[in-house]
């Protein structure tokens, strides 16, 4: 469990995700990070004397009459954004068969997000959720502030079992007024019965609103099972716990099924409301992947 940490191995746990992260994002993510969300809004910076070849959609008609003379309103690119990072600490998380736990992966592509971020003089927030709102860090700058937010990733014990992205999302849209950058983290386990994800209404909002983006992470276990016999299985959100005979091919081809089924339902949600998207296993290196998600959005 993360609370199983010392202080010193939190430390030291903390500062090797800050070197990792801190260097890919000078060295590969800030200016694609720039390239992808900088630009999206526009600010308006003054008026000036109409000159030939300005859009007259853009004629300030109070400033004009006022002056006897047409002028025009000029805006400028926003350069500063809020990227705000929807951080999931329910306990399947802690799942992890390769290198590294799902919570852990989050951790390091948080803090590659928060750096590039910091990088552009963006401010950073962060929402973390289980089936409710465990904890809200209100966007700022600053390393000190970041590294705030990667511990908290680490170590934070969720208060309730479960998982609802649906109550994240609506927390992001009532805290996060004026439009903005989001991040979800999570592995979108929050599916009903038949592998359909429970958050669209939610998601169709906060697209809307916001430019949205989700990185879904899984250990490589969660694909297929193993053929090792009786099992004894425990989900670590609900508590429910059954024996499955993992030698049935049966039992294998269905859990399967199940999960690519649940994959293949939320893409196709997230194609729907245009919100881009990346995959990401615990046993692989996310650099790739994290850069094909910013030249797609």
């Amino acid at each position: 469990m993360a609370s199983s940490l010392t202080q010193s191995e939190l430390l030291a746990k903390v500062r090797k995700i800050e070197i990792r992260t801190k260097a890919l994002s000078h060295q590969i993510f800030a200016g694609e990070y720039h390239s992808a969300f900088k630009g999206r809004g526009m600010a308006f910076s003054e008026v000036r004397e109409y000159r030939y070849g300005d859009d007259v959609r853009l004629m300030d008609w109070n400033v004009s009459a006022r002056m006897s003379a047409p002028y025009v309103k000029v805006f400028e690119e926003e350069r500063e954004l809020t990227l705000m990072l929807l951080v999931d600490v329910s306990r399947s998380g802690l799942f992890g068969t390769a290198t590294r736990t799902k919570r852990d992966l989050i951790a390091e592509v948080a803090a590659v997000l928060a750096f590039s971020a910091i990088l552009n003089n963006d401010k950073v927030g962060a929402i973390f959720f289980s089936d409710r709102i465990e904890k809200f860090i209100p966007p700022k700058k600053g390393r000190t502030h970041l590294l705030h937010i990667i511990r908290e990733i680490i170590t934070l014990e969720p208060a309730s079992d479960g998982t609802s992205i649906g109550t994240a999302l609506e927390y992001l849209t009532g805290v996060m007024k004026q439009k903005g950058t989001a991040f979800v983290l999570s592995d979108m386990l929050d599916v009903d019965e038949a592998g359909k994800p429970k958050y669209e209404d939610a998601l169709k909002v906060a697209a809307m609103r916001h430019d949205l983006s989700v990185i879904r992470v899984h250990d490589p276990r969660e694909e297929t099972l193993p053929a090792v016999g009786p099992v004894h299985i425990k989900d670590a959100e609900t508590g429910a716990a059954r024996w499955i005979n993992t030698d049935s091919r049966r039992v294998r081809r269905e859990y399967e099924e199940w999960f690519r089924t649940v994959g293949a339902e939320a893409e196709k949600l997230l194609r729907k409301y245009q919100v881009g998207s990346v995959d990401i296993r615990t046993d692989e290196d996310y650099v790739r992947s994290l850069r094909g998600l910013f030249e797609k959005i």
